[in-house]
């Protein structure tokens, strides 16, 4: 099966010149779990709740004058539309995550969930939900 069977293609996203308080904002008004941050359609990293908490909130700084940028995650693991669900499980495993941005030609197509994943193959979620959670838990 492929990434792009089972993505999402409503992206909820930021650009990297907005600021931290719009940031928060489109959290509240999209209810998402991650921004993704653009510039040109091209991802260039990824704005979390935890990005917002501890890189504003905790070190006082103003929501209005912070840019995404300056905020942001910038070692965003992407995956291609036409990769296996396979290869993307191996990703999140690896890497801890549980979402990816989907590209094709370097531009945002759409968001892959480990949620998407357990819905599209129960199966391989099974698996890998109890592998990282016997990982975890042997730490």
């Amino acid at each position: 099966m492929l990434i792009q069977e089972i993505m999402k293609k409503e992206v909820v996203t930021i650009s990297k010149d907005d600021s931290a308080f719009d940031a928060s904002i489109k959290y509240r008004d999209y209810k998402v779990g991650c921004l993704v941050v653009v510039d040109k359609q091209r991802c260039v990293g990824v704005v979390t709740e935890r990005d917002l908490i501890e890189r504003v909130v905790c070190e006082k700084r103003n929501p209005e004058e912070t840019k995404v940028e300056e905020i942001m995650s910038r070692d965003v693991k992407t995956i291609h539309r036409l990769s296996t669900v396979e290869d993307a499980i191996k990703l999140m495993k690896k890497y801890n995550i549980k979402k990816l941005p989907v590209v094709s030609d370097d531009m945002l197509v759409g968001i892959v969930t480990i949620t998407d994943i357990s819905h599209a193959r129960p199966e391989l979620s099974k698996r890998f939900i109890d592998s990282w959670v016997k990982i975890r838990w042997q730490d």
